[in-house]
Order: C-alpha cells, then sequence, then structure tokens
C-alpha cells in the first residue's frame, strides 16, 4: 500500500504515522521544511514539492490532501491536475464544504481523474485512538479507499462509513461538526449553572467525574470536560473566545437552503459570535433603549 499526502498539520502528520506504522508506504509533502522533518520516520518519506511524490510513485495513485478549506486547497487540486494519470484517485481528506466536494470531483473526473472526499474526525487523538472516517466516493473508488481508510479508523469495522456519492462525506462531517457544537454549548451551559450556585459549593469535578459512568450524557465530550474541570486554575486563565470553523455556518446554511429547523445547531454558532464580541454593539443598543423607554441605568466601560 502506498499513498501520497499533502498537509502535514496537526492531523495530517499523525495520519501520515499512523499509516506508516502499519506498513503503508507514505509520500509526504508541506510546505513548511519543519513540518516535513517532523515526520521523517519509518515508511514515510517526506518530499520537497508534491510533484516530487508523483515522480516516486508509479501510476495508478492515491493523492490524499489534508489542507485548509478554501483557496489552498482550490489552488492545489489546479495544480495537481495537470500532473496526474488518469486512473489515480485524488481524495479531500480537510474540512471542505461540501458543495465545492462535487464540483470539484467533476471537474477531475472531466480530465479522467477519480476523486473522493473524506470527512476527518478524531482531533489530536486520532494517531493513538484512530479516527472516524465518513467517506463519498464511487463504489469503485470506495473500494478502492478502503483498505487506507481501515487503516485510520478505531478498527476495520469501526468508525468507518461509505456515507454516499461525492460530497456525503464531508457533508456527513458537517453535519457532525454542527451536532458537536451543540453538544459542546449544552455541557458548557450545564456547568456554568452548577459553578454559579455558590452556596452549594458543589464540586464541579467530581459530578462530571460521576456523569462519566452511567449516565445518559456520557460521552467522549463529557470526558474532556471532566479532565478540564480537574484544573480550574487553567479554565480561570482562558479567555472566554470560542472560534467557530467553516463547517458550523455551513450545517446551519443546510438548514435555511432545505428548510430543516436545527435551532440548536444555529443558537449553539450564534454564541460563539457572542464570544467573538460580535455581539457588543446590539448589546450596547439594547442598554440604551432600556435607557431611553425606563429610564435604567446604562453601565460604562
Amino acid at each position: 500500500m502506498q499513498i501520497i499526502l499533502s498537509g502535514l498539520g496537526r492531523m495530517g502528520a499523525n495520519m501520515a504515522r499512523r499509516w506508516a506504522r502499519s506498513g503503508v508506504q507514505v509520500v509526504a509533502f508541506d510546505r513548511n521544511a519543519e513540518a516535513r522533518a517532523a515526520v521523517a520516520e519509518a515508511n514515510i518519506t517526506p518530499v520537497a514539492s508534491l510533484a516530487d511524490g508523483l515522480q516516486a510513485m508509479p501510476a495508478p495513485r492515491v493523492v490524499w490532501l489534508m489542507l485548509p478549506a478554501g483557496e489552498i486547497t482550490e489552488a492545489t487540486i489546479d495544480g495537481l491536475l495537470p500532473l496526474l494519470s488518469k486512473g489515480d484517485l485524488l481524495v479531500d481528506g480537510g474540512n471542505a464544504n461540501y458543495k465545492d466536494s462535487v464540483r470539484r470531483a467533476a471537474k477531475a473526473n472531466a480530465v479522467g481523474i477519480d476523486y473522493a472526499d473524506v470527512g476527518v474526525s478524531g482531533g489530536v487523538w486520532g494517531l493513538q485512538n484512530g479516527y472516524c472516517v465518513m467517506t463519498g466516493a464511487t463504489p469503485a473508488s470506495y473500494e478502492r479507499l478502503k483498505p487506507y481508510l481501515e487503516v485510520l479508523a478505531p478498527s476495520p469495522t469501526q468508525g468507518i462509513v461509505h456515507a454516499g456519492v461525492v460530497g456525503a462525506g464531508h457533508y456527513a462531517k458537517m453535519i457532525h461538526n454542527g451536532i458537536e457544537y451543540g453538544m459542546m454549548q449544552a455541557l458548557a451551559e450545564g456547568f456554568a449553572l452548577i459553578e454559579a450556585k455558590k452556596e452549594f459549593a458543589m464540586p464541579l469535578a467530581e459530578i462530571a467525574e460521576a456523569w462519566r459512568d452511567g449516565s445518559v450524557v456520557r460521552s467522549w465530550l463529557l470526558d474532556l470536560t471532566a479532565a478540564a474541570l480537574q484544573k480550574p486554575d487553567d479554565i480561570a486563565a482562558i479567555a472566554p473566545y470560542v472560534a467557530d470553523s467553516g463547517e458550523g455556518r455551513w450545517a446551519v446554511e443546510a438548514m435555511i437552503d432545505l428548510g430543516v429547523p436545527a435551532p440548536v445547531m444555529a443558537l449553539a454558532l450564534t454564541t460563539r459570535f457572542a464570544t467573538q464580541g460580535k455581539g457588543d454593539y446590539a448589546a450596547k443598543l439594547l442598554a440604551q433603549m432600556r435607557a431611553g423607554f425606563g429610564g435604567h441605568a446604562v453601565k460604562k466601560q
């Protein structure tokens, strides 16, 4: 088994290592020389360019991209297509918009290149625990890709799914992330309510630990929350700012496009906007309205 991987960030580098440690020959590229050097181990061959990687491996090849969504992925694909051979399989494993995946697949297929999109979940723990991989591809491309997916997954029968046609992999990952937003928000709000009940002096970390076993809300996200609550000083030192990835926004856009209600996802996304200061102007205006009609005091900065 041989694969070319472009993109050696936190996810890509560990995917390369997981493949390599299972015997897959990985040709690895990243524009950052330090990232290339960091993955130099048995069964991984770092290369200075994707063109070098293609020359190092006979066709038909599997080329997997783990790049940021948007212009970087688009430019890489446009540069790759003239270098690939008919029958090569191009895989986008980054967090791309599923609409882009459908469009890029048509562009690749037009020049004889197979295309698949894979939503990958597992974060920084994927190397140790395996990744959940959701694939959009034709049946033939999926069967070709399946051995590589089985190595990435926790086991050949766990965390792996052929989600449907091209685009389905990234669509499934997009919805997965929307659900993740809602679950994270619910846990954060719940523990905030417990922490706020000062007169009860409730042991947050112990409650979280108890919930991890037997509770209907037990989950990996709860496990991570319980671990975080063991270090309250670390939490106190963190700024109340939460970034939002493109996939949370895309999930809400899909809600609007399809007319299917998903209020939890939408509210979780807008709550993240609030932490970023994007609701500050509205809050100031609300305070001024209250002062206008009721004479309520306005708090100055």
